[in-house]
């Protein structure tokens, strides 16, 4: 199974609610603008009096006209008050559904900000299992599913219900005083039962046909997002034809489920109409024959019939107004379901902030796992004093990288500690750690801007001389000079504009103008060309100088002058040393360099 299916399984096992709770959830976001609805409330309250006197005007008008002596001034009045009507209920309309749209706006936004916080805040572990086209599906999507909902869901439900009542209220009033009694409202209500039964089968197959498009529309857009970001992959290897049959698999998946929910609603919407064609003709019939017998007037008829038209508007209205709540509360469990996976790697009580850190780095017989039981980092113990630099080398999985992660706290270890300058890393506030130590890693990523923008990552407190300085003294500025716009030249998607060595030099200075007292540099010299390798081997020979420097690196070449390397081997330490008594030594490390420098015959 791909990622993306295991995920949005899990994710649909694991946050299904009661719509309840969803609708409890969804209203404290309405509860800031309590003042606003109940402005629309109201106006809304006023739609429904005008709605609910029309039938009864134009029954009314007709039964003047049935006359054989035609009142001209009642006429006129009853005519100018239905007009008059028409002109309110449209203003009102205009101003409800202008303040709607304001309010669902107002609290989509801050659902927006909401979710997106929490995903900056998520740790770096629910990133790498999460894939990015389900959490835009997530901002994006679900939020504006939310948006319909607010802003004609919520007013309008409650309108269609008052409506609803006041119909059936009115229809008992005007029948009452024809006839005496309410035996033809009686009638008209004879199908209720039938449309309280098909709305409760509609609301449950709907609810499990809007959850499937959901989750199905989430592995598109996964999809989606891996494979246009990895187009260049798939079109060396030539499997263009591959994708295109997967991702037709999936739109085709995503297609059924969408079909499933129009037939459901298909199927909902011609039976409420059947019944309300079968309501309206037992109207005529029982009314017919009872304007025959003289029971009753024309106009009645005609204003009753009216009612029933009303009556079952609003029944379809809130079959239409179901189908975007039942799209939104799958949306929200979703949305929740982000919200209520509270991030593992937090601030424990009591972290403090630091002014400042020398830069001394201590492990005390630290054990880390990925997975329970699967030990990455066995007993490790070393200390770093501050300005010093140390390497980290071994073979692929002998725990270098993890040994990284774990001094910002991308992770939390099992067993041991961690200290920088004798403090546990646990009671450092997360925010307060990381603004101390700059990370450069092989993959560098550029955002879409400038040069500018990616290097200060738009921080206003940094100033252009700082800036200048930080690539002139990582040699960036070698590159950037030669650039039409220099530092305001325009970096495309993810900076595949600028080779790979380019990129690490504008890390080497997005990280240095932050002036960190830690540096971390993880396989930062890997995938570069010759002449960069040695631009970016000057600028960290200058960098070693500013303060702790810890090196993950393959190419040994670069970290020949720290001042310790220490050699992994499946998690442990194996060796401690310079380069020279290393090499003397003639262990593992004598061993690797051996490998990448042995002479080969020509």
């Amino acid at each position: 199974m791909a990622r993306g299916d295991s995920f949005s399984s899990t994710e649909e096992r694991k946050y299904t609610m009661s719509d309840k709770v969803i609708i409890k959830r969804l209203m404290a976001y309405a509860k800031p603008y309590v003042f606003r609805f109940s402005i629309v409330l109201l106006l809304m309250v006023i739609t429904v009096i005008v709605g609910l006197l029309e039938p009864f005007i134009i029954g009314e008008s007709v039964d003047i006209l049935s006359a054989d002596n035609i009142e001209t001034n009642k006429l006129i009045m009853y005519l100018s008050i239905f007009g008059i009507s028409i002109v309110v209920n449209a203003f009102v309309t205009y101003y409800q559904v202008i303040m709607l749209q304001r309010i669902g706006q107002s609290i989509v936004y801050n659902i927006r900000e909401e979710v997106f916080n929490h995903l900056e805040n998520q740790d770096i572990d629910y990133h790498n299992k999460k894939p990015t086209g389900t959490l835009v599906t997530r901002v994006t999507n679900d939020t504006n599913t939310l948006n319909q909902m607010y802003t004609s869901v919520i007013i309008n439900v409650i309108r269609n219900v008052l409506m609803l009542v006041g119909i059936i209220i009115a229809m008992g009033l005007l029948n009452y005083r024809q006839t005496g009694d309410i035996k033809l409202t009686l009638i008209a209500m004879a199908v209720m039962p039938f449309v309280t039964v098909a709305s409760f089968i509609f609301r449950r197959f709907s609810r499990r046909a809007y959850r499937l498009v959901r989750k199905r529309l989430a592995l598109v857009n996964a999809f989606l997002s891996e494979h246009l970001s990895g187009m260049k992959i798939i079109q060396i290897f030539n499997q263009e034809k591959r994708k295109y049959k997967e991702f037709h698999n999936k739109n085709n998946d995503l297609r059924k489920a969408y079909m499933k929910q129009l037939v459901i609603f298909g199927i909902y919407r011609p039976t409420i109409y059947f019944f309300y064609i079968g309501a309206t003709i037992l109207i005529y019939y029982y009314g017919g024959l009872q304007a025959i017998s003289g029971l009753i007037t024309v106009g009645f008829l005609v204003a009753f019939v009216q009612y029933i038209r009303r009556f079952f508007q609003p029944i379809q209205q809130l079959a239409e107004q179901f189908n975007i709540l039942q799209a939104a509360f799958a949306s929200s469990e979703r949305i929740f379901g982000i919200l209520d996976d509270k991030p593992q790697i937090i601030d424990t009580e009591g972290a403090i902030e630091l002014d400042h850190i020398k830069g001394d780095i201590e492990f005390k017989n630290v054990w880390f796992s990925y997975i329970e039981g699967e030990w990455i980092l066995k007993d490790v113990s070393f200390k770093v004093n501050a300005k010093e630099s140390v390497a980290f080398v071994g073979a692929t999985g002998a725990g270098k990288t993890t040994i990284l992660s774990l001094i910002v706290r991308n992770y939390d270890i099992q067993k041991g500690q961690i200290l920088i300058d004798g403090i546990d890393i646990k009671k450092i506030k997360i925010s307060s750690l990381r603004s101390f130590i700059g990370q450069m890693l092989q993959e560098v990523f550029m955002f879409s801007g400038t040069i500018a923008s990616n290097i200060k990552l738009k921080d206003d407190t940094i100033t252009e001389e700082q800036m200048i300085e930080a690539a002139t003294y990582v040699n960036a500025d070698k590159f950037i000079n030669k650039l039409d716009e220099k530092y305001d030249e325009e970096v495309r998607e993810r900076g595949n504009n600028f080779s790979s060595g380019q990129r690490q030099l504008l890390s080497f200075s997005r990280t240095l103008v932050h002036n960190p007292s830690v540096m971390i540099l993880d396989e930062a010299t890997a995938n570069i060309d010759t002449e960069t390798e040695q631009l970016i081997q000057d600028s960290l020979k200058k960098m070693m100088t500013i303060g702790t420097m810890l090196v993950v690196a393959h190419r040994l070449s670069t970290i020949q002058h720290v001042d310790q390397i220490i050699v992994l081997h499946k998690g442990e330490i194996v060796e401690k040393g310079n380069h020279q008594s290393l090499l003397k030594q003639k262990g593992m490390y004598y061993d690797l360099y051996k490998l990448q420098y042995q002479e080969r015959p020509a």
